[in-house]
């Protein structure tokens, strides 16, 4: 259940970004479809499964480089919206967020 969520937030979170960013005429552009298909796998194979924290507080960064940065890029634009587009998943992610992992 907190992988799936995690995956329907950072759907929301990349759609959010797409939009006011690049501005496709449908869907998301080349680069945000990559970008959260990358995101999904990497959230498939957690290491932490459902015990897993918001990635940004996990010791273990599984995302490439030039893929964090992007994924980071995408959260500062589409976090503060989100409180105001879905503001339940946004209000989940940030308790989320506050929980240390569970080993």
């Amino acid at each position: 259940m907190r992988i799936a969520r995690e995956k329907k937030t950072v759907a929301a979170m990349v759609k959010l970004y797409c939009r006011g960013q690049h501005r496709p005429a449908a869907g998301l552009c080349p680069a945000c479809t990559e970008l959260l298909a990358y995101a999904h796998k990497r959230l498939e194979r957690c290491m932490f499964g459902e015990n897993k924290t918001t990635c940004s507080r996990c010791p273990v960064h599984c995302y490439r480089p030039d893929m964090r940065e992007r994924i980071v890029e995408v959260m500062r634009y589409a976090g503060p919206r989100m409180l105001v587009v879905h503001p339940l998943a946004a209000i989940r992610h940030l308790l989320d967020g506050g929980k240390e992992r569970q080993t």
